[in-house]
């Protein structure tokens, strides 16, 4: 693990990145899993940087996949109704402003309306280009999001360093070929070339040839 990485563009998951979703998330799936019998605690440690779907197969793997995407529907419209909790990541907002002008995309497994509700909820702004579920065929930790939001930008995976805070997402930045800056506790755990317990530990600068300077503080 190092102090510093050096990118042309960032990409930037949502959920526990710059977003602290995690009371709704908490409450809705400890629901869906007590109601499949299931022990919510040790669901909750798998249900973070996945889509839903991918997350029941796990939970459920004789399940048949058409039940999964079924209820993953209905959870998506009762996270995209919820927002009480929703709030950034600390030095989110500030992080945001700093990476206004630079190459970067929003790349989540949540779908467009969960995304737009939880940025709108908590502040921040929506970035231009944007990786959510709709435009994917496989979840985190498939490298297929991280590989589009980098072809959109117009940079090599290479170029890319990826910011996340979950194992499935850091797995799929890496199967993509990037470097990773994780953060907060969940990350910690999977070794990430950089850690910040919150995006106020990050210091970033850019330079005259185009290069971004990240740095934990």
């Amino acid at each position: 693990m190092t102090t510093a990485l050096t990118a042309r563009a960032l990409l930037l998951d949502m959920d526990g990145t710059i977003v602290n979703s995690d009371a709704v998330v908490e409450r809705v799936w400890r629901a869906w899993a007590i109601e499949h019998g299931l022990d919510a605690d040790e669901a909750l440690k798998t249900v973070h940087g996945r889509q839903g779907y991918a997350t029941m197969a796990v939970l459920l793997p004789d399940r048949p996949m058409e039940q999964n995407h079924a209820d993953n529907r209905v959870l998506l419209a009762q996270e995209t109704a919820d927002t009480d909790g929703v709030v950034p990541v600390a030095g989110a907002p500030a992080f945001m402003a700093a990476v206004a002008a630079l190459p970067h995309a929003l790349v989540t497994s949540a779908d467009l309306a969960l995304a737009t509700a939880r940025m709108k909820a908590a502040g921040l702004p929506m970035p231009e280009v944007r990786v959510t579920a709709e435009c994917v065929g496989a979840s985190k930790p498939d490298p297929e999001g991280f590989l589009k939001g980098a072809a959109e930008l117009g940079f090599a995976a290479e170029d890319c360093v990826a910011f996340e805070d979950s194992e499935a997402g850091i797995t799929a930045a890496r199967a993509a070929g990037m470097r990773v800056v994780g953060v907060g506790p969940r990350a910690a755990a999977m070794a990430p070339d950089l850690h910040v317990p919150d995006l106020t530990h990050l210091t970033l600068t850019t330079h005259d040839d185009g290069t971004i300077a990240l740095r934990a503080a």
